[in-house]
């Protein structure tokens, strides 16, 4: 996307109005149409941004990916089991607003648009992060954490895994670090 102000600030609007559309009815229901008009924008306006509605609903959500990415990676030091990151706890409370098009972009078991994004972008920035530590097989353990969580994640999401999200994070947070300190060859 470029850098121009006036074009972000336009996405800006189709995501929030977007967000606003889908705090009312279920993605499937929300019209081009209907979401210009929330934004005060031309349907042209929106067809020079975005293809379809489902890449614009990515673009509003991608904020989730980096939250989830930066929450699962806000630790230094020597990480306890017992006390996940602060930022992984709010990730889990800070979801459920707009659980229901997260449930349309994330489907169980981690697939769809959101979960591909969230996958690359995790399985990224844990390989750089194992590599950087000298972890030991940072391909085998980058690609577990970023599968493990983005499943759990999207089973969460459409209720297949009962948990509170303070209780959410915990768990997740130890299933990782178990993930992390498996011993390899």
């Amino acid at each position: 996307m470029s850098g121009d102000p006036r074009a972000e600030r336009t996405r800006d609007r189709l995501r929030r109005a977007l967000l606003e559309e889908c705090a009312e009815r279920p993605l499937a229901e929300v019209s081009v149409a209907g979401l210009v008009r929330r934004a005060g924008l031309g349907r042209a306006t929106f067809y020079l941004h975005y293809p379809d509605l489902d890449a614009l609903a990515v673009d509003a959500c991608a904020e989730i990916v980096r939250d989830a990415v930066e929450a699962l990676h806000a630790w230094r030091g020597v990480p306890d089991p017992a006390a996940p990151p602060a930022a992984l706890t709010e990730f889990f409370t800070g979801i459920v607003a707009h659980a229901a098009l997260y449930r349309t972009l994330l489907r169980e078991g981690g697939g769809g648009p959101l979960g591909d994004l969230l996958h690359r972008e995790l399985r990224a920035r844990s390989h750089r992060e194992r590599e950087l530590a000298g972890a030991p097989a940072p391909d085998l353990i980058a690609s577990a954490v970023a599968a493990t969580f983005t499943g759990v994640l999207a089973d969460w999401l459409h209720d297949r895994v009962p948990a509170t999200p303070q209780s959410m994070a915990a768990q997740v947070w130890r299933l990782l670090l178990a993930l992390h300190m498996t011993p390899l060859p």
